[in-house]
């Protein structure tokens, strides 16, 4: 089985709400993200240096606000609010653009729930339908487990990987 942290954090800048976020296995789902999209990324564009691509890699996903998610424990027990049902039942974003709007670069996944257990599953980013599946999971948490630390997110400071460095 699989670890899982519960996130709140503050939005860059200090602005509105906090964020959410998540550390599976110990590392942040967006460090997760990157690394499953980096050889994806690689085919589309060109970087002119590793730092190049490791900030734009780590700047093209951010938390979900908690003032959007509505109630957290449907989200993310995967039965979201219709506004972030996507086409697939039980297909629900857990990460959103850097830019502040979920929708403009979501993460979603699969979320199934038995009595055991959550999983998360089959990643996608819906912009980019030729990327199929991304290489990154299934994860699979002890159910009692997950909703306790849903329950009782981990609030920090400060974003968990540090200040967003966007490319300009």
């Amino acid at each position: 089985m699989n670890s899982i942290e519960f996130l709140h954090y503050p939005r860059p800048e200090g602005a509105g709400d906090l964020l959410w976020g998540f550390r599976i296995d110990g590392a942040d789902l967006r460090v997760h993200a990157a690394h499953a999209t980096r050889a994806l990324w690689r085919r589309e564009c060109e970087v002119e240096s590793p730092e190049e691509e490791g900030r734009f890699l780590r700047a093209q996903h951010d938390g979900l606000g908690t003032d959007e998610v509505g109630d957290p424990v449907r989200h993310f027990l995967g039965d979201p609010a219709p506004e972030f049902a996507g086409s697939v039942r039980g297909a629900v974003p857990v990460l959103g653009c850097s830019c502040g709007l979920w929708g403009c670069w979501p993460l979603r996944t699969l979320i199934t729930v038995t009595p055991a257990a959550v999983t998360w599953s089959s990643f996608r980013q819906p912009y980019r339908e030729q990327w199929g599946e991304l290489p990154m999971g299934p994860y699979v948490f002890t159910r009692t487990l997950y909703e306790a630390a849903l329950a009782e997110p981990v609030l920090l400071a400060e974003d968990p990987l540090g200040p967003a460095i966007l490319p300009e």
